[in-house]
C-alpha cells in the first residue's frame, strides 16, 4: 500500500478549516480530517461544506462514536464522508453497526483503539468486527496528564509495530508525535499518516500554526510518499 497523508483539520471554524485544506490539498495531502474540534463545532455542515469543496478527496469524519453507531455513520456518511471512527471501548454491538452502516452507505470504517486496557487486542478486537483500518491513539488528555506528572509522555511509537503485526488491515499512529516521528510511522508498519495538532495545527488554541504551513506540508508529503511499507 502507497503512503497516505491525512490532514486532522482540529479546528472550530469552518473557514478557516477550508483554507487550511485547500493548502493541504496543494501540498499534496491525500485525505481530510473532520476533526472532533470542527465536527463539535459545525457538526454535519461542515462535512458537507469539505465535501462540496472538495468532491474527489476521501474524508474521514472522526465521531470517536461509543454508542448509536448506525445512525452516526449513516448521518456522516450522508453528508459525504468517506471513513467514520468508531472507538474499541465501544460495545462491540456498537462497533457492529458502524461497520453494517458503512457497508450499506459506501463508508469505510476506522477502528481507534484510544484507552483501550490492552492496545494490541484492542486493534485486534476492531479488525475481528470489521473495521477497514485501525487508529493506533494515545489520547491528548492521557498525554499532557501524565507528562504534567513528571512521567514520561507515552507515545503511538511504543508499541506502533506490534499493532501493525497483529493485524493485517491498514495502520495509522495517533497522539503527540513530532513531525519526524509521523514521517516514520511508515518504516513501523503504518502506512497512514496522520498529521495534526500539534504538528500543523495549534494544539491548545485549535487553530492553524504559525509559520508556512504549506511549505512544511509538502515536505512532510514528499518524503511520506516516497516510503514504502515495510
Amino acid at each position: 500500500m502507497r503512503p497516505i497523508v491525512q490532514i486532522s483539520l482540529d479546528l472550530t471554524n469552518i473557514d478557516e478549516a477550508l483554507q487550511t485544506a485547500e493548502l493541504a490539498m496543494r501540498a499534496g495531502v491525500d485525505w481530510l480530517e473532520a476533526g472532533t474540534p470542527l465536527i463539535l463545532a459545525e457538526g454535519l455542515h461542515g462535512v458537507r461544506k469539505l465535501r462540496d469543496a472538495f468532491p474527489g478527496t476521501p474524508i474521514v469524519a472522526d465521531l470517536k462514536t461509543m454508542d448509536g453507531g448506525y445512525l452516526e455513520a449513516e448521518m456522516m456518511a450522508n453528508a459525504g464522508a468517506t471513513h467514520v471512527v468508531v472507538m474499541a471501548r465501544a460495545h462491540e454491538e456498537t462497533i457492529r453497526c458502524v461497520v453494517k452502516a458503512g457497508a450499506d452507505f459506501g463508508c469505510q470504517v476506522m477502528g481507534d483503539n484510544m484507552v483501550s486496557e490492552d492496545m494490541v487486542a484492542g486493534a485486534k478486537r476492531l479488525e475481528d468486527l470489521g473495521c477497514n483500518f485501525v487508529i493506533h491513539h494515545i489520547g491528548y488528555d492521557e498525554r499532557r496528564g501524565i507528562a504534567a506528572r513528571g512521567n514520561r509522555m507515552p507515545s503511538p511509537l511504543d508499541q506502533l509495530r506490534d499493532v501493525a503485526q497483529a493485524v493485517e488491515v491498514p495502520v495509522q499512529a495517533v497522539g503527540g508525535l513530532s513531525i519526524e516521528q509521523a514521517i516514520a510511522c511508515p518504516k513501523y508498519g503504518a502506512p497512514l499518516v496522520v498529521l495534526g495538532a500539534p504538528l500543523t495545527i495549534d494544539a491548545d488554541a485549535f487553530r492553524t500554526a504559525d509559520g508556512d504551513l504549506e511549505s512544511s506540508l509538502q515536505m512532510i508529503c514528499d518524503a511520506v510518499h516516497a516510503q514504502e511499507v515495510t
